[in-house]
């Protein structure tokens, strides 16, 4: 283990997993990454993330029931959700990341976090 945070990724596109990856080292956090819900859920007993971004739009169980999850079995993490989707279609989180993702606005969400 690095010692870094740990950061939960929850994305179906490899692209923007790619890009929420080099960003969220950049700004000092180890990455676990899921491609669905249920390969993140499946990793519960093994990780504890102090952040999550999870992509409401998802094959299998969809975004908002994943950070449903997330937010019971890590109620500390920080929740952000992410999309295409009209922000005022998101669920409650402590902070939205419209697509496409700007690294500026990740790294403003970030650096309000205790880590």
């Amino acid at each position: 283990m690095s010692g870094r945070p740990l950061a939960l990724v929850v994305e179906d596109s490899a692209d923007q997993t790619a890009l929420l990856r080099r960003h969220l080292d950049r700004e000092g956090f180890d990455v676990f990454a899921a491609a669905d819900a249920e390969s993140a859920i499946a990793a519960f007993d093994t990780i504890s993330p102090v952040v999550a971004v999870v992509d409401l739009l998802l094959p299998g169980i969809t975004g908002a029931e994943c950070a449903g999850f997330v937010r019971t079995r890590f109620p500390e993490c920080f929740l952000i959700v992410s999309s295409v989707l009209d922000a005022t279609d998101y669920p409650e989180a402590d902070a939205a990341l419209p697509k496409p993702i700007v690294g500026a606005d990740l790294r403003g969400i970030l650096r309000g976090i205790a880590r």
